[in-house]
């Protein structure tokens, strides 16, 4: 298996291109991003979403740089490895491992003009509970916070921690760019938390949109 590993990420963007080419994507860009020059910002989605990520962003997104928060884990570098093919770098750490310096890499990519992209559920959850590492990247580095939400209309679930979603062949895949969040400062860990849970509100807010098919598709 050790052997193998490396021939995986290849594998899988192999697949990935093989089902983009059935993929319907709408995009729903409420920032500009898609239309021209535009600030670097944190984009945030949650974990199981990202399968339509380096998709939306190759193809919707051009000319921009990015890089993304992956896990220090084995796991975390098959990731890295499908992102490199999408020309999409990878900044390795989390919140147990390797996780203040993760913060200043990825400070340093944001002050040179990058695009950040983070799982702020990831690497293991809980699902849909938004960790503080977001909150506190925006806040060092004034970048504001795009919630990116990503819906199927038709897929499988895996049976993993974050119930990973992979879109069925031919099936339509939304992607809405939200408008760009200005995280605030904050002086104590009340008010901390008070801008954490609104920043996951935002991600939420806008999943049961995503998740329910257009009528055309629910005949």
């Amino acid at each position: 298996m050790q052997l193998l590993r490396p021939l995986i990420p290849g594998l899988i963007v192999l697949l990935l291109r093989t089902l983009a080419c059935t993929l319907r994507f709408r995009i729903e860009d409420r920032c500009g991003i898609t239309r021209g020059a535009m600030q670097p910002f944190i984009g945030a989605f949650w974990h199981n979403r990202i399968l339509a990520i380096p998709l939306a962003y190759q193809r919707y997104c051009r000319g921009r740089r990015g890089h993304c928060l992956t896990s220090p884990s084995k796991d975390g570098a098959i990731i890295a490895g499908v992102m490199e093919r999408f020309n999409i770098g990878s900044v390795r750490g989390s919140s147990s491992r390797r996780g203040t310096t993760a913060l200043r890499e990825l400070a340093a990519l944001l002050e040179a003009g990058d695009d950040i992209a983070i799982t702020p559920d990831g690497p293991r959850g809980p699902k849909y509970q938004l960790s503080p590492g977001i909150v506190k990247l925006a806040q060092i580095t004034g970048i504001p916070v795009m919630p990116i939400h990503v819906g199927y209309s038709r897929y499988w679930e895996i049976k993993s921690w974050d119930a990973f979603r992979i879109p069925k062949p031919f099936s339509r895949v939304t992607v809405i760019f939200g408008p760009l969040y200005e995280v605030l400062a904050t002086a104590d860990d009340a008010a901390f938390e008070a801008e954490r849970m609104r920043l996951q509100n935002l991600l939420m807010d806008e999943m049961a949109a995503v998740d329910q098919p257009p009528l055309a598709l629910q005949k």
